[in-house]
């Protein structure tokens, strides 16, 4: 990922709308899902996302003191966003793009950690990079079991209908 045509503060203020929009999305599909193992794995993935927020403002406040935190609704830097097309798409689909997004998200806050010169705010961000891995890894599982059970209706003729 090439982030040299963009300023720090730029990618900051990226990075915390990305953070913003992936904690709405879990949280979205938290209140779609009727699994509580999974409902509540989502609602982790949100409050996660929420923290990494609270983290990018703190560093942003300590970089450019004075400066407002005014995430842009867009953004010119290149990280992938979640679009539910409808409430009838597979979740396995939905989840793809939130890895797709997680792993972008790891590789963004790998090169990022690159811009700074203090060895400590470049470790914050390599860890944050390892967490958003983790995530990648969380959805990853998730999805193969929806996958799973996406499927079981090919072998079981109605299985999903009522009783």
């Amino acid at each position: 990922m090439d982030l040299k045509d963009f300023t720090v503060d730029t990618l900051l203020l990226a990075a915390i709308r990305s953070e913003i929009d992936s904690s709405v999305v879990y949280s979205a599909l938290a209140g779609r899902v009727k699994n509580a193992m999974l409902k509540a794995r989502l609602v982790f993935l949100a409050d996660e996302e929420k923290k990494h927020r609270q983290l990018l403002e703190r560093i942003f406040t300590a970089r450019f003191p004075g400066k407002t935190i005014d995430p842009p609704e867009t953004s010119e830097v290149p990280l992938p966003r979640i679009t539910i097309s409808d409430e009838l798409m597979p979740l396995s689909e939905i989840f793809q793009m939130a890895m797709n997004g997680e792993k972008a998200a790891y590789e963004f806050y790998t090169h990022l950690s690159e811009r700074f010169e203090e060895a400590d705010l470049r470790k914050i961000l390599l860890y944050t990079a390892d967490m958003e891995l983790g995530h990648f890894k969380i959805l990853e599982m998730e999805k193969q079991n929806l996958e799973k059970f996406e499927e079981i209706d090919q072998y079981i003729p109605l299985i999903h209908v009522g009783p």
